[in-house]
């Protein structure tokens, strides 16, 4: 009980340490810049002692409970005695196909993490406030968590196959350039902060235990290129899929205001 008591306070003197200078930054241009009166200071300083217990709260649970299942799942589902199951170890290339739960356990992270992801949750609720309900809450965090799944279980997919790791980069980055081009033009600061937001406090932890899992476990593979190389992928995805969220959406707004005026 006691050293729960002392991890939490260090907890919350960390994120003291992260969430006061952008306390004082706001507070500083507010009250010495723009030179007006913070209104409600006692609401005010509530709200950021609630932040700062919320935060403390929250990353001492994913310390205690999903940092370590997490880990844990990691190194079950790579290691060799469950994808073989007692066969042979076989010599030169790895068959991707016996990943197949490797795959499907990085999807699922991937999509579950995302959409439990606080900084993607607040995006959403502000995207839905500015297009005044156009983008939907759950619309566009559905739309990141996929490109999320898709993106962390190709990311496993290329560990397993060793193949480079750039030429999926590359790839990827040519898509959002050619979707750049046709997407509607206010979906897409949207679509590229979307990559940002899912690189935060839950998702990267997870995906970077199942990508060092699998580079251990895997000979040749290295743990910062392919082990850490698995989050760009989950920076990636998301602009594509939020993006192609957009397109789909238009396309049937069109394809409904045509089928209106015809009938």
């Amino acid at each position: 009980m006691i050293d729960a008591i002392t991890s939490f306070g260090f907890t919350v003197l960390a994120m003291l340490r992260d969430v006061l200078p952008i306390a004082v930054i706001l507070i500083g241009f507010q009250v010495f810049v723009l030179r007006r009166a913070i209104q409600n200071p006692a609401r005010v300083a509530a709200g950021l002692i609630f932040v700062l217990l919320g935060l403390a709260l929250f990353l001492e649970g994913l310390e205690l409970a999903l940092f370590p299942l997490g880990r844990l799942m990691a190194e079950q589902l790579t290691a060799y005695g469950f994808i073989f199951d007692g066969e042979a170890i076989p010599k030169g290339a790895i068959p991707w196909h016996k990943f197949l739960w490797v795959y499907a356990f990085a999807a699922a992270i991937g999509f579950a993490t995302t959409v439990a992801e606080p900084a993607l949750l607040a995006v959403a609720i502000k995207a839905n406030q500015v297009s005044a309900g156009t983008i939907t809450v759950n619309g566009l965090r559905v739309a990141v968590a996929i490109g999320v799944a898709v993106g962390v279980a190709l990311g496993a997919f290329r560990i397993v196959t060793g193949t480079p790791l750039h030429w999926y980069i590359i790839a990827g980055y040519v898509v959002v350039i050619i979707q750049t081009a046709f997407a509607p033009k206010l979906i897409i600061p949207l679509a590229y902060d979307s990559g940002g937001v899912t690189t935060s406090t839950v998702t990267v932890p997870l995906v970077a235990a199942l990508g060092l899992g699998l580079a251990e476990t895997i000979p040749g593979r290295s743990a910062i290129l392919d082990g850490f190389g698995l989050i760009a992928f989950a920076s990636l995805f998301p602009i594509i899929a939020v993006m192609g969220y957009a397109q789909v959406g238009e396309w049937r707004a069109k394809r409904a205001k045509i089928n209106s005026s015809t009938e």
